[in-house]
């Protein structure tokens, strides 16, 4: 097991595609495929899920992380809020309720990145 100071966990609530495009998506999937960090945990939550639900791009880019090992995981509040739950899943979104799974991300020493 990876020691949590070498996990990333980034926590994507922007809901501007430009800086989804620009900064989010490019470093959390090099931050995987270029071995930056071991380990790479992406996490939709708030405005952002309702983007990538419209967004065919952001959706490809998304499977791409899924492909390179990233865990991907949305809010489920946020997702059924923007009535989008469903279509995240069908992404292979781990979709469930983020606020527990966020704080033991915190305590347990992992480094996260929120945009």
């Amino acid at each position: 097991m990876m020691a949590a100071s070498e996990e990333l966990v980034v926590v994507w609530s922007s809901g501007d595609p430009e800086v989804a495009r620009e900064m989010v998506f490019m470093y959390t999937l090099n931050a995987k495929t270029r071995g930056w960090w071991p380990g790479v945990t992406f996490v939709i939550w708030g405005p952002s899920a309702k983007l990538l639900s419209e967004d065919a791009e952001l959706q490809e880019r998304v499977r791409r992380m899924i492909e390179a090992g990233i865990r991907v995981e949305a809010c489920k509040a946020c997702a059924e809020d923007y009535g989008v739950a469903g279509n995240l899943e069908a992404l292979g979104v781990d979709v469930r309720f983020m606020g527990v799974p966020l704080t033991e991300y915190l305590k347990e020493g992992r480094k996260v990145l929120s945009f």
